[in-house]
């Protein structure tokens, strides 16, 4: 979309126009020539050559001694009220809205003190004929007049020249070009004039579709059970996600609608956010929900779809760098904000967000998220999601396999007892145990590797087999479960039948121990094209056929 918008200032906008115009980001900008300095007369003057077309947007952005006649007295520590400088609000007050229908919307920053000036010093503040103290009075009053003023909006200037002012405001710049600001702040300008202008438009984003694991808690809790999340408690990471929820649950209070999208198991996951004495999030916070193994971008379709909502209004935050470049890459609508590896920083970047900016809050929207827990309104999702295999085929995965040995046992031994979901026997082995069972006879444990285009996952994956006369026994099949779905799992298998197809056996043989926690193992198994034998836990390849292992991943074999 191209909105057309007019700078009217005491100063020069040249900078700042360019950074409208040329940004990338929308809504694109076509900038109406305004010359500065005539800021009274370009506002009272119906007639300007300025006014000959209608503006979508206006931005009035000024400096309070420059139009304020009796501030400007008050610097120079000329005799003055509060009183004569209010009513010199009030004037201007009046003059920004008189272009109400001039332009159809109005941005006006607030006033900010000018960095040079010091008024009188520590005291500037409390003393009521301080510059600081008026210049708050004056924003306040400013605020109080145009309040009622239909399409009038003031925004927050201070953020702006926060920091060094040498970082902010240039003497020189001033005296050679009358530009009172560097070029770092009429970006930051430029960019929450955008925002502004999105929200005005009804563009503020109105849903977050969420992780749950290492992003609403620290650990996985299929794995270590709800009791042992990091959440709460006198732990500076497990503060982080407290706050980071109470940030969210804020947003919600806003009107924002919070959803879930984790791989999990839904009983599990719902568990941990009913038990958890430290959770804030509840699953009555959550208008939707998709906790399941598939894939997250038909997912985050699905709920967008639920909720009658469009992609275009969706964020979707993931800790995992794999799931967010699924989603980023697949559904381009939906805002996927990059996200920071240590928890302690999840609120600040929350808060960082623009997106969720509105011009106002209706009732209807602080109701919005019980009205989407009283009311589940299914609808067929009309967005079209790339193949999972065109996806999963970009990542250029590699597993690589080794056997174990003195360089990994201490990783294996870590990941064969800490992981729960996919893990067929869920053996618990000290080191020195796992090491020398390995080293029986007949016995063989692989470590598997996973790299992709992000980086080492590390090793994230173990198949111990042993053989016996004519098959191959698994005995440990197990996966951590920030690699699962991308069929890390197939490829293990297809290693292991492969090494008994070369070995001339007759068949592969792999049996379920069922636990609370390993459902995803016995799904898997279920769907892998084993054939089952003896129970409803027990599983069989036979030689004669090879097992496809998946196209899109690549098998370093390590050692032989």
């Amino acid at each position: 979309m191209r909105r057309k918008c007019i700078t009217i200032s005491d100063f020069n906008l040249d900078n700042l126009n360019s950074f409208l115009r040329n940004s990338a980001d929308e809504p694109r900008i076509d900038i109406v020539d305004c010359p500065f300095g005539q800021v009274h007369q370009v506002l009272i003057n119906r007639n300007s050559e300025v006014w000959q077309e209608q503006v979508d947007v206006a931005v009035v952005w000024t400096q309070p001694q420059a139009v304020i006649a009796g501030f400007r007295r008050l610097l120079d520590f000329q005799s003055v009220t509060q009183d004569q400088i209010l009513a010199d609000v009030d004037e201007y007050a009046t003059h920004i809205s008189s272009i109400v229908g001039r332009a159809k919307s109005v941005l006006v920053p607030t006033w900010t003190m000018p960095p040079q000036e010091r008024g009188r010093g520590l005291f500037d503040c409390t003393d009521s004929s301080g510059a600081m103290h008026t210049l708050m009075r004056m924003n306040l009053r400013l605020a109080e007049q145009l309040n009622d003023v239909a399409s009038v909006q003031l925004l927050n200037a201070q953020p702006w020249t926060q920091g060094s002012a040498a970082d902010a405001f240039s003497p020189k710049l001033w005296y050679m070009a009358k530009m009172p600001f560097s070029n770092s702040v009429f970006k930051k300008v430029a960019a929450d004039l955008k925002t502004a202008i999105v929200a005005l438009d009804g563009g503020a984003k109105k849903l977050i579709v969420l992780d749950l694991d290492n992003t609403l808690w620290g650990g996985v809790v299929g794995d270590l059970g709800w009791e042992q999340l990091t959440l709460g408690g006198h732990d500076a990471v497990g503060e982080a996600f407290v706050d980071f929820q109470l940030a969210l649950k804020s947003l919600q209070r806003r009107g924002v609608v919070l959803a879930a999208a984790s791989k999990n198991e839904e009983s599990v996951a719902l568990g941990a956010m009913r038990n958890h004495p430290e959770m804030i999030l509840k699953p009555e916070d959550f208008a939707a929900w998709r906790i399941n193994w598939s894939d997250k971008a038909q997912n985050i379709v699905d709920i967008a779809a639920e909720l009658n909502l469009g992609l275009q209004s969706t964020v979707f935050i993931d800790d995992n760098p794999v799931e967010r470049d699924r989603v980023a890459e697949s559904l381009s609508e939906v805002f996927v904000p990059e996200w920071p590896t240590d928890p302690l920083l999840y609120r600040s970047t929350l808060a960082n967000l623009s997106c969720f900016d509105s011009a106002a809050v209706s009732d209807e929207d602080l109701q919005r998220a019980q009205m989407y827990q009283e009311q589940k309104v299914r609808e067929a999702a009309k967005a079209d999601v790339s193949s999972i295999d065109d996806w999963l085929a970009g990542l250029n995965t590699t597993v690589t396999v080794s056997r174990l040995s003195e360089a990994n046992v201490v990783r294996a031994a870590q990941l064969l007892n800490k992981t729960n979901q996919m893990n067929l026997a869920t053996r618990r082995l000290s080191q020195a145990e796992f090491a020398e069972w390995a080293g029986g006879t007949n016995r063989l444990v692989w470590a598997i590797e996973v790299d992709d285009k992000f980086g080492s996952q590390g090793l994230t994956g173990i198949c111990s087999v042993q053989r016996n006369e004519e098959t191959l026994e698994i005995a440990d099949f197990l996966l951590s479960c920030r690699v699962m779905g991308r069929k890390i799992e197939e490829t293990m298998l297809s290693i292991a039948i492969q090494h008994a197809i070369d070995a001339g056996l007759v068949a592969v043989n792999a049996t379920i121990l069922p636990t609370k926690k390993n459902k995803p193992c016995m799904d898997f198994f279920a769907r892998s094209g084993m054939q089952s034998f003896d129970s409803d836990f027990s599983y069989r390849w036979d030689c004669d056929v090879e097992f496809a292992s998946p196209k899109h991943v690549r098998i370093i074999q390590a050692t032989k």
